[in-house]
This record gives structure tokens, sequence and C-alpha cells, in this order.
């Protein structure tokens, strides 16, 4: 595999000998899906890809979080799709952890290496492939879009983490911050894809409650999270899934950067 800064070591098998403990649970009010629990034996096969399989961290679920799905997605050289979404409802947010491919839209092909981002609107025309020697591994976020009337649909959108800004929270020196892959302002888009980052010690000082929905997949380092009434430790590689309005706060101690790839629904009213 190429080096990549991003966490994306997901797939084998847990010796027998391994102890059953583990920080997975599931609440009413959020999920933590750690790295342990990303084996071989929980993986999707997806129609209409090949060389692929795909670890479904998160789905649509009645009375809880009802917006997104979001994928890890492992695809071998030689393989990929030509009809890679079957929901013409669905826009897409893909982010590259790991290895190279390449994602032709509208008859346009776009390389891929880790840090690549695409957003592909509802309906569009897009096929993936791994044109490489190693296998591509990237998230996946998959999201019915919320048409309004007399708004145009949101452009397609390829970019790379380096090419885009790092906007810091104010007050806190730099040390607490976002990288947007979609402009914030843009109200033609419903969702975001956004890293966020921390240098050690920094911290969200309050607990954020709110309507988003959110998915976070830790891409570096660790912290501390608080989940509802709950503090977690988080590493590279866990997974937490929000409900809306679940509060939340965040302390990195360090030693090292932490980083998480964030999904939350935006700019819509809510449904009545």
């Amino acid at each position: 595999m190429t080096d990549s800064p991003y966490f994306s070591d997901v797939g084998g098998l847990p010796p027998q000998t391994q102890t059953l403990s583990s920080k997975a649970v599931f609440t009413t009010a959020y999920a933590v899906i750690p790295k342990s629990v990303m084996s071989d034996i929980v993986t999707s096969v997806l129609p209409h890809w090949s060389g692929t399989r795909a670890w479904i961290l998160s789905r649509p679920l009645s009375g809880f979080a009802e917006t997104f799905s979001q994928y890890i997605v492992e695809v071998k050289p030689g393989g990929g799709s030509v009809r890679p979404e079957p929901d013409r409802r669905a826009e897409a947010a893909i982010f590259v952890v790991e290895g190279e491919g390449s994602l032709t839209h509208e008859g346009v092909a776009h390389a891929l290496r880790p840090g690549s981002f695409a957003y592909l609107p509802a309906g569009a025309a897009w096929s993936f492939a791994n044109d490489g020697t190693v296998p591509i591994r990237f998230h996946w976020v998959r999201k019915a879009f919320k048409v309004v009337e007399g708004l145009d649909p949101p452009p397609a959108v390829f970019t790379h983490e380096s090419d885009c800004a790092f906007d810091a929270m104010p007050g806190t020196d730099g040390r607490w911050g976002t990288t947007r892959f979609l402009d914030a302002d843009d109200v033609r888009y419903d969702m975001h894809l956004n890293i966020v980052s921390f240098e050690p010690g920094a911290s969200i000082p309050f607990m954020e409650t709110h309507i988003m929905e959110h998915g976070l997949y830790v891409l570096e380092g660790k912290a501390v999270y608080r989940l509802n009434r709950d503090w977690v430790e988080v590493e590279a590689g866990d997974y937490m899934w929000l409900r809306s309005y679940c509060p939340q706060a965040c302390y990195a101690g360090g030693p090292g950067r932490f980083r998480y790839l964030l999904y939350k629904d935006v700019n819509r009213h809510p449904d009545l």
C-alpha cells in the first residue's frame, strides 16, 4: 500500500486467544464502532461492483440517525463499477484514505490518491476504477438529496485536502479547526464532509447539542469524546455515530494530533 497520513488498516480476523472485551456500544443517543469490529466477517459485497468489499458503518434507522449511510470501501486492482449508485436520489461524498484510482464523472476522469475528495450530485453519471497495483480504500457517504423549489442543484466538486483551507476556531490559536471540502456558505448543498483537527491539549470546551446528525471516523491520533452522558476513549480507526441532539464534547490529550472525518446534514428545514 502507499504511504498515507489517514488510518486505513481495516480487515483481517482476531486470533482465538483475543478477549471479548470491547468499547463497541449502541445506545439510543449514539453508537461507537471501534476498529476492532471491522474484520473480514462483517463486510458486504455491492451490486455492480467487482473486486470490492465494504464495511457499512451506518445506515438510516427510524428513531436514530436517518439522513445518511457511510461506508469504508476497498477496491482491488482491476476492480470498480460502471453502475456504482442504484438510487438516483442519492448524492455522494467520497474521501480517499489509501491507494490510487480514478473516478469518471460526466465523461471526465479524475485521478484519486490519499486525501482526494469528490462530491457527486444526485443523479450524476459516474464510475469508479482501481487502475493501480494495490487496493484503494475510501469513505463513501450516501444521502438522499433534499430538493428545494427554486434552488439550483449543487455542482460536483473534485479537490484534495492539501488544496483546501484550514479554518481555525476563534480563540484557539489554531489548535482546533476544520478543513472544509464544500463551501460552508453555499446553501445548495444539504450535507458537508469535513476534517476536524485538534492539536494536543485542545478541546471542544462545551457540550454541543444540535439538530445535525454526525458520522465521525477517526483518521489520526486519539482523544476522549463526550457522548451524551459518557466519556469514551477513541483512536484512529474508530467510528462514532450520533443522532440529532446527542450532547458531545472532546478533549485531545495527545501525544499527537487528533483528526476525524465528519459528516453532518445542513442547510435545510426539518421535515414536518
